[in-house]
């Protein structure tokens, strides 16, 4: 007997300072939550991770004083992109989107805890000092194939799935099921050619629910 191997859906920062009227919206990014709830059905296991920032974040614009969001600033030997304050710990802006279904969902990682360092990836913080302990639990629940959908494509999302090929996950970009920023035009291109580069592999929607979903 052929035992199916099981697949996972990871949904990536589907919080509200990353939707309509947050901090930090992301545009297009209401659009995800009817096609995340539809996709949830058709895993056997649904994760889902956060940033989960302290006030006084080395991300936030607010925390550099004479600095404005954007900018770039070396900390550490690591340059930071500096955002406006979103998804602070116990935070309005840090819950889930309202729309968003959570009744599947076994398993929250929480990233970017550390005031010192961002991390925008659901593995490790953006030095690989601190795994958030999501390869463990895939790896423990026998998982292999990894589907990732969120926010945003460009930046969480990007990293996420970089981190998951080279960790050795069969890793797949779900691409009408995230938005970017595009802080810089051209970077969600940009990002998804280095995904595939690093042998991410980019499907749709349909490709997994065998049906358009409406937005």
């Amino acid at each position: 007997m052929t035992i199916k191997p099981k697949k996972a859906l990871i949904m990536v920062d589907l919080q509200n300072d990353f939707c309509k009227g947050g901090s930090l919206e992301v545009p297009g990014s209401e659009e995800v939550i009817p096609l995340a709830n539809e996709l949830q059905k058709h895993f056997d296991v649904v994760i889902a991770t956060k940033d989960w920032h302290p006030k006084d974040h080395i991300s936030f614009a607010s925390n550099h004083p004479g600095y404005k969001v954007g900018d770039v600033v070396e900390v550490e030997h690591l340059e930071q992109i500096l955002w406006p304050n979103h998804c602070v710990q116990d935070s309005k802006g840090a819950e889930l989107h309202p729309r968003l279904e959570t009744s599947r969902i076994q398993h929250f990682f929480l990233k970017g805890i550390d005031k010192n360092i961002d991390s925008y990836s659901a593995f490790f913080d953006n030095a690989h000092l601190r795994a958030t302990g999501l390869a463990d639990y895939l790896l423990r629940h026998e998982i292999q194939d990894i589907y990732i959908l969120g926010l945003a494509t460009d930046y969480c999302v990007r990293f996420t799935c970089l981190d998951a090929t080279h960790l050795g996950f069969n890793t797949f970009i779900i691409e009408d099921a995230c938005r970017g920023v595009e802080l810089f035009p051209g970077d969600i291109k940009n990002a998804l050619e280095e995904m595939k580069n690093e042998g991410v592999t980019v499907v749709r929607s349909e490709d997994i629910c065998k049906k358009p979903i409406a937005c």
